[in-house]
């Protein structure tokens, strides 16, 4: 059962401006062939396309686990997660960031949820994650730990 739910997609923004990979390739092409330009243009823009779904990866939180790309933790080994958003989440990716914090931050979403590790036998002091909901994320994780913690 999944309590949140989110795939970091690539802002619009990005899909757009790769669109110039096409009239870069005419650019290039041209003087040897207009449809080979053309051509290379339309398969570069297709296989960023791919790159970008390809790369976009899932943030999941169930009744037990946390999921964020391909790693995962059970919320029993986790601490209270706390929301990051603007010049905090910033902060969080950058001057307070420890180097062996696990992370994945995507550039185009710019809030992160922060949730300490409290394994003593992980080296890792917390995770990083992208939202673009942190608010709603911490909240999942945070909800889906105080079961299993009175039990």
């Amino acid at each position: 059962m999944h309590v949140y739910r989110e795939r970091l997609w690539p802002t619009p923004w990005m899909i757009v401006v790769s669109l110039l990979l096409i009239p870069a390739s005419i650019l290039v092409l041209a003087p040897v062939s207009l449809p080979a330009g053309i051509v290379t243009g339309i398969v570069l823009y297709l296989g960023t396309l791919g790159a970008f779904v390809a790369a976009a990866p899932v943030v999941e939180v169930t009744g037990t686990e946390l999921r964020a790309g391909k790693a995962s933790i059970p919320l029993a080994l986790t601490g209270e997660a706390t929301a990051h958003e603007g010049a905090d989440a910033t902060a969080e990716r950058g001057v307070r960031l420890d180097a062996r914090a696990w992370l994945l931050i995507r550039g185009w979403v710019p809030h992160v949820v922060k949730v300490p590790i409290v394994d003593e036998q992980d080296p890792t002091p917390y995770w990083i994650v992208s939202s673009r909901r942190p608010t709603e994320m911490a909240a999942a994780i945070n909800g889906s730990r105080r079961p299993s913690e009175s039990a």
